[in-house]
């Protein structure tokens, strides 16, 4: 009975060790870094609010697919912004979740599957299915639902199950800080 027992409980450690050893060895998820991302096209034409928000918080990648982070940023807005397709697609979810207004853009030209924005508290003024320009209004920030400090929206950015930097989206024109400035000739 105890040669058993023995031979189970090895058996079992044996099993977590192939396990753990099969974890650690295993690439790691695929979750973009820091910055930019080249896998994603800046096809994005717009911020989604304002015309150049303060970021409250940045992209913070998870170590793991379950880890803490942040996967999207937070952009300063008052309540009642009209909220933008940062670009040309299609309304894939337009309704609450947990409480919360989300919007969610499937963006065209984008690859398969493609990108997939998202933002959040936001109330709709689109309907799931419906095509989206640049720049168009797809619903105005919500006052409550924030997770913010102060009031902003979560712009997030996925394709399939792995999620990306939101601002590799915008070229480089519209990430710049300051507007334009004319210099003399001489």
């Amino acid at each position: 009975m105890r040669a058993k027992r023995c031979v189970r409980v090895c058996a079992r450690l044996i099993l977590l060790l192939v396990v753990t050893v099969t974890a650690l060895l295993s690439p790691p998820p695929s979750l973009s870094a820091t910055g930019t991302d080249a896998t994603v096209p800046a096809v994005g034409r717009a911020w989604p609010v304002g015309l150049r928000p303060p970021v409250l918080r940045g992209w913070e990648p998870p170590a793991t697919v379950y880890g803490p982070g942040h996967r999207g940023v937070d952009l300063a807005a008052a309540p009642g912004t009209p909220v933008r397709a940062v670009a040309a697609g299609r309304i894939s979810f337009a309704g609450r979740v947990a409480g919360k207004g989300v919007v969610s853009v499937d963006l065209k030209g984008t690859g398969d599957p493609p990108l997939r924005t998202t933002y959040e508290p936001v109330t709709a003024s689109v309907e799931e299915g419906e095509e989206v320009a640049p720049g168009e209004v797809i619903g105005t920030v919500d006052a409550t639902g924030s997770h913010c400090t102060a009031t902003c929206v979560h712009w997030g950015l996925r394709r399939g199950e792995t999620y990306l930097n939101p601002l590799s989206l915008l070229p480089p024109w519209l990430l710049q800080r300051g507007p334009s400035r004319l210099l003399p000739l001489a």
